[in-house]
């Protein structure tokens, strides 16, 4: 029998439109999904809103989201009418001439900007047709850093209205194996906690955030308009070895942090600005938390204090050990703290990198720390000369922490003195909490574990920084490189450094730690001129290769013809966002498709097309494979294709459904040589080795092993680092199962159906979107087969399931 399923079956999983019932808004956000994957602590995150416009005009839509201070923007795109617009990431001054172009004609363009202490907002709009649908995509990046003792994933959500199909994806990967793992953040709270669910298994964890449109609105941080808050995921590693973990495909990732070494004690300064512009709330709470880092030194500890206004005032001239009455009596010394006068900031972090100086102590740690909230006003005012000078008396010889009070502080003055002088620096927010942000940063800092410390790798090019002046209990140093001629037999980690006891896919990570370390470089004021311009034009080279939004980069936002195109920027800490005219950070620029608009080359997610295949296929359809090494790709024979399957470290097949515009009868999932789980409508068969498990479809909430999580009619199957969704539909009476791809596994070497299906590619017949439980539907074209595969459809059939 010729079966119409042959021509339905893979446009559902390319279409993402959900039909609800029109509300009182001019358009409605039907869906918005976060897909967050961490792998070895570097975390890429999509966000996915679809929206849709239920007027009988053309209408401006928006869409804005919230992203962590700390990641890349990798890639912005709008799918609109079939067509796909992708942003481009362009050099800074190239991107500044079509800002300026936009301005002239008195049109507003547009920044990523900050917002609050950690994130920063991207905003953009598109005019979508009437009764016409857009979807949004976003993608960052993000290396997250280890803090007293944890890494911490931000995930922020604001949809701007309550969603009908909300959902957040979160899958944690860590080899090393996962030491805790916590769920916090504002969306976690008690009226929210049966829409979490958290699974872990020894190296890996699964967290998802479903929760259903009331829930949307009465939660803490919820409302008429939606949600406003954050999940956030606080978890470590274990660390069994104690030169650290290092993982290695041609690029090497070392994360080194011993955590069983005995504290070294410390010597360190505090320099306190007591200026005017400190008055009131800022210097009750830098009392209050000088009061308490005073208690928190150890016995061991030596330290000095230092308040300066227009003068500087030690409270000794020298370093005193941290016995209980010489910590009254300091104490004592920061209750009288007065705020008045100007800000000496020259003289004041020179007397205290002269009592650092004039006191050595063997097998101790020294530091500086800066608490100022203005510019220098009095003394040495030029910043390029106190910089210098800074330097000069420090020599390398100990790091400098500087702590940026408020708004008023010039940050990047404060930011190049610490960063050349290998410290950092923070900036403290003027809040109710300011002192327990002050008290944050020290404890950061307040135990040293290592000083002097230097990463060697034999056999390994282009690193990152690698020697590091101090290293503090629960933080980690990070290193990435390139191994050799790819040759991991001579390639060599050694660590040295100074202790109580002596001590003797990873391209993106590289890249952003090569990028940090490039801006760090050309931010000293050791370099200038040629070699200064050496080191940012590497830093650009980075940034544009693996199209990241940076400093030094900017994102086009491209639209469909007769719309205005945005042009990105990643904005400065503490920047406010520009716009030219008003508060509408909406660019109106000119820009047409020949400037720089084209289509999807592919789909991250993995959605297929449904009319697509002739009416004489056979049933049997290879949905994706990936291989275990650089084999040779398939030919277009079937005995070709079934050799490759048995070398296939991952498969997975499908056998189509009897039934008219239906689905997938049987889904095979085979991973490796021992592991395969088959679907059919009925249940789940899971065979590992010897041992055969099976479930029923509604067991919800299941784990099996770190494999395969059920949700009542969704199953979660996760094959190295390959994740897909199986999905259980019923029509017409009929049962039947869907595939989608929600991470597609590293490397070029992956085949199958969901690999070639674009999505630039819609049609204009009755279709549903199977590839999420809600089954919207939209009109769309009918097209070839090879012209959405790109292949004849013959080569991705296989004999057997």
């Amino acid at each position: 029998m010729v079966r119409a399923v042959a021509q339905s079956i893979l446009l559902g999983l390319l279409l993402a439109f959900v039909t609800t019932a029109p509300n009182k808004e001019d358009w409605d956000i039907y869906s918005f999904h976060i897909n967050s994957t961490v792998t070895s602590r570097y975390a890429i995150t999509v966000i996915t809103s679809r929206v849709v416009n239920r007027m009988d005009e053309p209408k401006e839509i928006e869409f804005h989201v919230r992203i962590p201070k700390n990641a890349f923007i990798s890639k912005f795109r709008m799918l609109i009418d079939g067509q796909m617009y992708d942003g481009i990431v362009k050099a800074k001054e190239e991107a500044q001439q079509q800002y300026n172009e936009a301005v002239s004609r008195g049109q507003s363009a547009g920044l990523v900007s900050s917002v609050g202490r950690t994130l920063e907002e991207f905003k953009t709009s598109v005019t979508v047709a009437a009764l016409q649908k857009v979807t949004f995509e976003l993608t960052y990046e993000e290396l997250l850093i280890r803090r007293l003792g944890k890494y911490e994933l931000q995930i922020h959500a604001r949809p701007m209205q309550p969603v009908k199909d909300f959902k957040i994806d979160i899958h944690i990967n860590e080899k090393a194996g996962i030491n805790f793992l916590e769920v916090k953040g504002g969306l976690s709270t008690k009226t929210l906690a049966n829409a979490i669910t958290k699974t872990q298994t020894h190296d890996q964890a699964w967290v998802y955030f479903y929760p259903t449109e009331d829930q949307q609105k009465i939660c803490d941080s919820c409302g008429e308009q939606g949600m406003n808050g954050d999940l956030v995921i606080v978890y470590d590693v274990l660390r069994s070895n104690p030169l650290g973990e290092i993982k290695s495909d041609g690029y090497f990732v070392h994360h080194f942090a011993p955590g069983d070494l005995p504290r070294i004690p410390k010597n360190v300064v505090f320099i306190i600005d007591r200026s005017g512009s400190m008055h009131g709330r800022k210097i009750e709470q830098t009392r209050a938390a000088l009061l308490q880092i005073l208690g928190d030194l150890a016995e061991d500890d030596y330290f000095g204090l230092i308040t300066f206004n227009g003068n500087i005032s030690p409270w000794k001239r020298e370093l005193l050990q941290a016995t209980q009455s010489n910590l009254d009596a300091a104490k004592d010394f920061a209750r009288k703290i007065r705020d008045s006068g100007a800000t000496n900031i020259n003289d004041a972090v020179l007397e205290g990198a002269r009592m650092l100086n004039e006191y050595t102590r063997e097998g101790s740690a020294s530091l500086l720390i800066l608490l100022t909230d203005g510019d220098p006003t009095t003394g040495v005012t030029n910043i390029q000369k106190i910089q210098s000078n800074v330097r000069e008396a420090i020599d390398k010889k100990f790091p400098l922490y500087c702590l940026g009070f408020g708004f008023d502080v010039n940050f990047e003055f404060l930011e190049k003195m610490a960063l050349e002088n290998s410290g950092v620096a923070r900036r403290i927010y003027e809040d109710f909490d300011a002192d327990l942000q002050l008290r944050g940063f020290y404890e950061e800092v307040a135990t040293p574990l290592l000083t002097d410390v230097m990463m060697i790798y034999i056999g390994g090019t282009n690193l990152t920084q690698t020697n590091f002046s101090q290293y503090y209990n629960g933080s980690e140093i990070v290193v990435a490189g390139q191994i050799t001629d790819n040759s991991i037999e001579t390639f060599s980690p050694q660590v040295v450094a100074i202790s109580v006891r002596t001590v003797p896919h990873f391209s993106h990570v590289w890249y952003n730690l090569s990028f940090k370390h490039c801006m760090y470089l050309s931010n000293r004021l050791q370099l200038a001129g040629a070699e200064k311009m050496k080191v940012r034009k590497e830093a650009l080279e980075l940034s544009l290769k693996y199209s990241f939004v940076t400093p030094l980069t900017s994102m086009v936002v491209t639209k469909p013809p007769g719309e205005d195109t945005q042009v990105l920027h990643k904005p400065k800490e503490g920047e406010e966002p520009q716009t030219s005219h008003g508060s509408r950070p909406f660019v109106r620029g000119g820009l047409r498709a020949s400037s720089g608009m084209r289509k999807a080359s592919g789909s991250r997610q993995g959605k297929m097309h449904p009319q697509l295949m002739s009416k004489f296929m056979p049933e049997t359809f290879l949905i994706v494979q990936r291989h275990a090494h650089s084999l040779q790709q398939a030919g277009r024979q079937t005995k070709n294709r079934q050799q490759a399957i048995i070398k296939a470290e991952l498969s997975v097949n499908g056998e189509l459904d009897s039934t008219a515009y239906s689905g997938f009868r049987k889904i095979a999932i085979h991973y490796k040589s021992d592991q395969h789980i088959e679907f059919d409508t009925t249940g789940i068969t899971v065979r590992d080795g010897q041992s055969v498990k099976f479930f029923h479809w509604g067991q919800d909430h299941t784990s099996v092993g770190r494999c395969l999580i059920m949700r009542d009619k969704e199953t979660d199957v996760s094959a190295g680092d390959a994740r897909m969704i199986i999905l259980l539909h019923e029509r017409k009476g009929e049962k039947f199962l869907w595939p989608a791809m929600r991470q597609f596994p590293s490397g070029n070497s992956t085949d199958g159906l969901l690999k070639w299906a674009f999505l630039s590619f819609l049609c204009r017949a009755d279709a549903v979107d199977y590839s999420i439980s809600a089954t919207p539907s939209q009109q769309c074209w009918l097209v070839l087969p090879r012209s959405v595969l790109q292949r004849e459809l013959s080569d991705f059939i296989v004999t057997q399931l």
